[in-house]
């Protein structure tokens, strides 16, 4: 197989990651590297590491993961989206109560407290591993591909990674400078994004929709 046609493959299973990433950088409001890149090596590590347990599993469990897989994505990315849109509503909230409250200073107290946020509550790790194997389900099975062509398994799943990793740190890049403008309702923006995605890859897999 060609390197433009793995390149294709790789940007293709990197799409959901992609827009997943971007809700975190929503959700956070703030670009750091940091942040960044432990995004991008999380995603891009699953997305690179499902082919290879695909490949050498081959045949043996594809058809019972192909059973389930698209329920387990959509149930993972589902209450994940739930949990940001509670919470960016209870945000939204929140600010509305202070700014009844308080009109001068509280204001700059919340705007510095959601400075602080992205470091604790944005990328914790197990919502980060949560994701992760949630948007690379369908890397397992393009792995069980990959045994039944002439294709190298391991250049093939670094360059799907390195595709991965280059657009989920773009992603937390872009949904961070929108996150600034958009504040709380960025939660809220984001979990739907979420439920959407879950909602895409069922729908596709259950062959309702063909995108």
């Amino acid at each position: 197989m060609p390197l433009w046609e793995l390149f294709l493959i790789g940007v293709g299973l990197a799409a959901d990651a992609f827009a997943v990433a971007m809700c975190r950088g929503l959700e956070a409001k703030r670009f750091t590297w940091k942040n960044g890149l432990l995004t991008g090596l999380f995603f891009g590590f699953f997305q690179a590491a499902m082919p290879v347990i695909g490949y050498y599993l081959a045949t043996l469990f594809a058809d019972e993961i192909s059973a389930f897989d698209h329920w387990i994505a959509f149930a993972l990315l589902a209450f994940l989206g739930a949990k940001m849109i509670y919470e960016g509503a209870k945000e939204e909230h929140s600010k509305r109560r202070e700014k009844k409250q308080n009109a001068g200073s509280t204001s700059d107290t919340a705007a510095a407290a959601d400075e602080k946020k992205p470091e604790h509550v944005s990328f914790r790790m197990k919502e980060l591993v949560v994701m992760s194997f949630a948007t690379s389900i369908d890397a397992l099975i393009v792995g069980v591909t990959f045994a039944f062509l002439d294709t190298n398994i391991w250049t093939s799943v670094s360059l799907i990674g390195a595709v991965t990793f280059a657009l989920s740190l773009f992603g937390v890049f872009l949904g961070s400078k929108i996150g600034k403008k958009l504040g709380g309702k960025a939660e809220i923006v984001g979990g739907v994004i979420l439920i959407a995605i879950g909602l895409k890859i069922l729908l596709e897999h259950l062959e309702i929709i063909t995108l």
